[in-house]
């Protein structure tokens, strides 16, 4: 029994698909490629929208390190120096990241400050580069994409505002500021307009992070970075790293900050949407439009179809074949339409990044503006099939109105 009805669905199945390559090719090709480029279009746009989301909430270049622990400030104002614009940051770092550091099964615990700031280049021009303040230890770490390897870990405890301090540059900032190892390059913003500080470069390292569009990126002791930028009332930090045994550094870093956000390091990670909550609403509206659309086209499509088609099915009913079995062919057929329009649709919203992220480059001159991930084309596909599902109920019910008689009357 089992038997004879699986053969009788493999059959039904290769009907389905039969005729759908020949209305595809020959009599209703016309609603079959508006159905497929409807669904590809929506597609398209829904992956290119979710990218740009979690670039939006992965943080491109901040993201871009060998560190096991990242930890965050959450919205406690004990917590937050400074909220706004700038997002709350962590206080106390210093201290508590040497509290993380005495921690068995932690290597090193930094905490990290990104301020964009103007240096001037070797010609005397400003430059925007994003300034990176770290505590550097004996080892190499890669903090933003950059070797931390040329700083020399502090050797001074000092408040007092740095007139020099030292700098690695990764390669794409020393061709923005035309440095090179050796060369002191001057920082216009300052808090204190009394105070010109200049940083020596160190070294020039080869970035790691945003391979399509690289940022600029300049590394320096994390002391420095506070003292000119103001951070260091309250000795502010925007995150903080920890180094080590996954478990152990996750730990020793809940303990120090119980009110932050700690999670291990995740470049592109969709789990990063649910940290910030802009990424999240624009990934959830751009869903929730893309099923909208795609059901109302494949029902309107795949209904128009069916009707035009009215009369193969009464040939069917004609020959014996039931109900559910034509309903079947034409669920079937939606279902295949809809997979059609979802590959299309999933290659087509990843070449959309790469244009996106490509006259970004050109144009803007900062980090990715969206994230390519190979988990696009299951959840493109995933979203169609559900489209699909949503609408196949209206041509399923022009299907059902079907009859022999009535055929034969009209």
């Amino acid at each position: 029994m089992d038997g004879k009805r699986r053969t009788r669905w493999i059959g039904l199945l290769g009907l389905a698909l039969s005729r759908l390559w020949k209305r595809a090719t020959r009599t209703v090709s016309g609603r079959i490629i508006a159905t497929i480029a409807a669904v590809a279009v929506t597609i398209a746009f829904l992956v290119i929208v979710t990218g740009v989301a979690l670039a939006l909430a992965d943080g491109n270049v901040t993201t871009e390190t060998d560190a096991a622990v990242q930890v965050a400030a959450g919205e406690d104002d004990s917590l937050s120096g400074i909220d706004g614009v700038e997002g709350p940051r962590l206080g106390q770092a210093t201290e508590r990241a040497a509290t993380i550091r005495s921690e068995p099964g932690v290597d090193h615990a930094s905490p990290v400050l990104f301020e964009t700031m103007q240096l001037e280049s070797t010609d005397g021009e400003p430059r925007s580069v994003l300034v990176v303040g770290v505590v550097p230890d004996d080892e190499p770490r890669t903090v933003a994409g950059v070797s931390t390897a040329p700083l020399e870990p502090d050797e001074t405890d000092t408040e007092e505002p740095p007139t020099d301090a030292d700098m690695v540059l990764s390669d794409v900032a020393a061709d923005r500021l035309d440095a090179t190892a050796g060369d002191e390059i001057g920082v216009v913003t300052s808090q204190d307009e009394s105070i010109e500080p200049t940083l020596t470069v160190t070294a020039v390292e080869e970035g790691q992070a945003d391979g399509e569009r690289p940022v600029p990126v300049a590394l320096v002791r994390l002391d420095d970075l506070q003292t000119v930028s103001g951070a260091d009332d309250g000795d502010l930090a925007t995150q903080l790293l920890v180094w080590g045994e996954p478990d152990a550094a996750q730990s020793a870093a809940g303990d120090a900050y119980p009110e932050a956000t700690v999670e291990p390091t995740a470049s592109g990670a969709p789990s990063t949407l649910f940290g910030d909550g802009l990424a999240l609403a624009t990934s959830l509206l751009a869903l929730v439009v893309g099923v909208t659309i795609c059901a109302a086209f494949v029902a309107t499509t795949m209904g128009l179809a069916v009707d035009g088609d009215r009369r193969t099915l009464a040939v069917l009913e004609a020959v014996g074949v039931p109900t559910r079995s034509r309903l079947a062919i034409v669920a079937v057929t939606t279902a295949a339409t809809t997979l059609c329009g979802a590959i299309l649709g999933v290659g087509l919203g990843m070449l959309g990044i790469t244009a996106v992220n490509a006259i970004a480059s050109a144009t803007l001159a900062t980090g990715s503006v969206a994230t390519l991930t190979p988990l696009f084309v299951p959840y493109g596909i995933a979203v169609a099939l559900l489209a699909g599902l949503v609408a196949v109920p209206y041509p399923l019910a022009v299907a059902r109105r079907t009859t022999a008689l009535d055929e034969v009357s009209r």
